[in-house]
């Protein structure tokens, strides 16, 4: 995969271009936590339909077609997410740390390896 001699992107800077791209375009008044949590939903569903009828396998083997339209999929997923958090004044980083020790606590490696059941089925 090609290297782009652009600086990577932080979730600080991403949050910050979503903040001037909706000023600049006055969406403010629409990013609202309940309209961007709706809109996060579409853009899943939009990534799900990316693999809808797919087998495992081809799913694991996209086209260059496929995969772009997966990777823009994905990108705006991320994008209302960060978004979101952004309104909420959520850190995401620190929210994910947590709910992954929460997790830790909930799937004990022990319980938990190799099983797809749910934790309050075991």
């Amino acid at each position: 995969m090609k290297r782009s001699t652009r600086p990577r992107a932080t979730i600080t800077s991403l949050r910050n271009d979503l903040r001037r791209f909706a000023a600049a375009r006055d969406w403010q008044q629409f990013h609202t936590p309940k309209n961007l949590a709706m809109a996060l939903s579409v853009e899943s569903a939009e990534l799900l339909e990316c693999f809808q009828w797919l087998t495992p396998e081809q799913s694991a083997k996209l086209d260059a077609h496929d995969r772009r339209a997966v990777e823009e999929e994905v990108a705006d997923v991320l994008l209302y997410l960060l978004r979101l958090t952004d309104v909420l004044d959520i850190d995401p980083l620190a929210a994910a740390q947590r709910k992954m020790k929460l997790n830790a606590r909930k799937y004990p490696v022990a319980l938990s390896r190799g099983s797809s059941r749910k934790y309050s089925r075991r």
